[in-house]
């Protein structure tokens, strides 16, 4: 699990490869569940919630940037 302030320490480039590391995960996870071999099914609800609270802090952060210009 991915805490919001260790995100939040990150650049917007940072931040993006985070999400695209935890998708790829995701993906990952769902075929193991689809082959049966996901032995805990409550890591996928983990990793949904993570990609969701990275993107939360990519958005706020390209929404500063724009607000600074």
């Amino acid at each position: 699990m991915t805490k919001a302030a260790t995100l939040r320490e990150k650049d917007v480039a940072g931040l993006q490869a985070e999400i695209k590391d935890l998708q790829k995960a995701h993906f990952g996870l769902r075929m193991q569940k689809a082959t049966q071999q996901l032995s805990n099914t409550a890591t996928l609800r983990v990793t949904r919630r993570d990609i969701a609270r990275a993107k939360t802090i990519l958005a706020q952060k390209q929404q500063e940037t724009q607000a600074a210009k």
